[in-house]
């Protein structure tokens, strides 16, 4: 089963569904034994950057996300739950994240003539290869709705990027972490696939 992390600040339904949609079991739970005995885990978010982290430290779900992937899970982060990964952010802060990946989330600069937040169709450029992308064409489009990005220190976990005022990182991968800025659940057919393509990972 893949356990789609439940702390209050993400679209869990949505995720859940799109899951459903591509033939996976997949359910919101906060049971650290459930995360335990899942075959993968996914981080979705939606909000603040403190506010999460707020919110997994209430619910003591940071310890069983780092052993879920200390363990070699799969791993997803979805939108915010791919800032979340990282070091820390400067949305209202600075702000401590999870520390899986190195690097920082920052905000998109403003007075270059582009709306902030980034939001709607956007196109992700691969930069490696990867099973989560698999039989997904470069450039293809997914859906984006936020106002920061990361910044990784190590380059190579970058695993797709998109132009925005700045050329930023929009899916990293790191040995058996994932993450995409963008909503896979809400970018239609090519968003299902990298779901699709998530869920076969063993």
């Amino acid at each position: 089963m893949i356990a789609i992390i439940d702390y209050d600040m993400g679209n869990l339904r949505s995720v859940a569904k799109a899951f459903e949609k591509v033939g996976a079991d997949a359910a919101p739970t906060r049971d650290p034994s459930v995360i335990a005995d899942s075959s993968h885990v996914v981080l979705p978010g939606v909000g603040a950057f403190k506010d999460c982290m707020r919110n997994l430290e209430e619910y003591g779900l940071v310890k069983p996300i780092i052993r879920a992937i200390e363990a070699g899970k799969p791993f997803l982060g979805i939108c915010l739950g791919l800032q979340l990964l990282f070091d820390e952010s400067e949305e209202f802060g600075p702000h401590r994240g999870l520390g899986v990946i190195k690097g920082r989330v920052v905000r998109f600069p403003e007075g270059r003539g582009l709306k902030v937040p980034h939001m709607g169709w956007n196109e992700a450029k691969k930069r490696k290869d990867s099973r989560l992308l698999a039989d997904i064409e470069d450039s293809s489009y997914f859906y984006f709705v936020h106002s920061y990005y990361a910044v990784p220190d190590d380059p190579s976990v970058t695993l797709t990027s998109t132009g925005y005022g700045v050329e930023f990182t929009s899916s990293v991968e790191k040995d058996n972490v994932m993450a995409c800025q963008f909503h896979p659940e809400k970018s239609q057919r090519t968003g299902l696939r990298v779901l699709k393509n998530f869920s076969s990972l063993r």
